[in-house]
């Protein structure tokens, strides 16, 4: 978890060790204060989404004194690595985030600086942005965010070419998708890439599967601190769907020996080995920085199947609704940064996002979407956001960055077998709620 995306969030070492850094920061110096003058470090999670991110940076460079440095992180490595440094002289004056859980405890620790000034300064800062996207890093009613990249919905991706030399179409429905894992097994493919090294991709399963079966309503109590909605039929029925599907060789036998950072799962796809991959929408520009010509070809792409008889509308998604930039509470230079992030609305980022195969969430982003590198594409995402009824955030988003190690722990050894469905509710269940 992107670009999620979005996306390895936080490692095992840095939750177990997020209150001590974070309440050291408030005597610390300031964000990049050892650096030269007139200089400003942007730290971004690194994938085939940094051409643009750069693009930006040389656009701004171009008339600014004060010039922006981007720091690219490797993804797998991103979130350790701001955890590591966002108190001390090396943190970055602005850094990419999925906003809601995963900066609630720098904003606890006032480590970042509310945006409400600059937006005073610049309305455009908030109302060029659809405003459930720009609320998902609004806290306490301050605004800690500006949207960034492009609002990311999981979706059921799928190779075209394998699927027609299967006799199969993309399921639309449970049944259908299990009835699919069967023809291909027989065909010799493995039916569905999970990158489960991982662990975020397993993660999606279940979000959709519990979105299908019991509605959006049980993740959002259990968020809010009604941990018994785990142990409820609903949950216990969406737990057994996940198994019906594990128990069928859905994901083969590796799956937690593959990754999605290092190019892995999506290789399996673009290269005929498996059939589908569960993935957020910045998979489209995955592939398409590794081979466009089999992308506009083959990457075929449809909503997450229908549960029959669940709670959850067929039209729910599960995802990140966007990336966002936030601000260091002691950046040497806040005018620089506030006019850098004013490129975030601008025609050319809506254009450059559009090329790449993400979905900006400004205002006018629908206008551009003929000049997407496949507006076909770009519609089905715009279509898909905007019909939906509900749109889930990734649950390693929207609870704290300290139960995002236990929540993926149990996330992985449910799949893998090591634990059984009592076993995965009782880590639920201990999980620290949102505040």
């Amino acid at each position: 978890m992107n670009t999620r995306t979005r996306k390895s969030l936080t490692a095992a070492a840095v939750a177990s060790a997020l209150v001590l850094p974070l309440a050291a920061c408030a005597s610390g110096d300031s964000g990049g204060s050892s650096r030269p003058e007139n200089e400003i470090h942007v730290m971004v999670y690194g994938d085939a989404t940094n051409k643009v991110e750069q693009q930006m940076v040389d656009t701004f460079n171009a008339t600014s004194d004060v010039k922006v440095v981007l720091d690219t992180i490797p993804g797998a490595d991103y979130q350790q690595k701001l955890q590591t440094i966002i108190d001390t002289n090396a943190a970055p004056d602005v850094f990419f985030n999925w906003g809601g859980g995963s900066i609630e405890p720098f904003v606890d620790a006032d480590l970042l600086l509310p945006l409400d000034d600059f937006i005073a300064e610049d309305p455009q800062l908030k109302d060029a942005f659809l405003p459930a996207v720009f609320n998902s890093a609004v806290i306490d009613g301050k605004s800690y965010g500006i949207p960034m990249r492009g609002t990311q919905p999981v979706m059921l991706f799928h190779n075209k070419q394998v699927l027609a030399d299967a006799g199969i179409e993309a399921p639309q429905t449970w049944d259908e998708l299990l009835a699919a894992v069967e023809t291909l097994k027989a065909q010799g493919v493995t039916p569905i890439a999970l990158g489960g090294a991982d662990q975020w991709p397993t993660l999606m399963w279940y979000q959709y599967a519990f979105d299908r079966v019991a509605g959006p309503e049980l993740f959002e109590s259990a968020l809010a601190g009604d941990t018994d909605v785990w142990d409820s039929a609903e949950s216990h029925e969406a737990l057994d769907k996940l198994s019906e599907l594990i128990d069928a060789g859905a994901f083969g036998t590796n799956f937690d020996s593959v990754k999605f950072t290092d190019g892995g799962s999506p290789a399996l796809l673009r290269t005929g080995k498996a059939a589908f991959e569960l993935m957020g929408s910045w998979n489209y520009s995955t592939h398409y920085d590794v081979d466009a010509a089999w992308t506009d070809a083959n990457l075929g792409y449809t909503a997450f199947p229908a549960i029959e008889g669940g709670k959850g509308d067929a039209a729910n998604i599960t995802g990140n609704t966007n990336n966002f930039y936030s601000v260091l509470a002691k950046t040497r230079y806040p005018d620089a940064v506030r006019d850098f992030l004013k490129l975030m609305y601008s025609d050319e980022f809506v254009e450059a996002q559009l090329a790449i195969g993400n979905l900006p969430t400004t205002t006018n982003t629908e206008q551009f979407l003929d000049q997407a590198a496949s507006p076909e594409y770009a519609a089905f995402q715009f279509d898909l956001v905007k019909n939906a009824p509900h749109f889930q955030m990734s649950w390693d988003q929207a609870y704290p960055p300290a139960a995002g190690t236990p929540l993926k722990i149990a996330v992985q050894q449910f799949f893998s077998g090591q634990i059984d469905a009592d076993g995965f509710i009782q880590a639920m269940k201990s999980l620290p709620a949102s505040r």
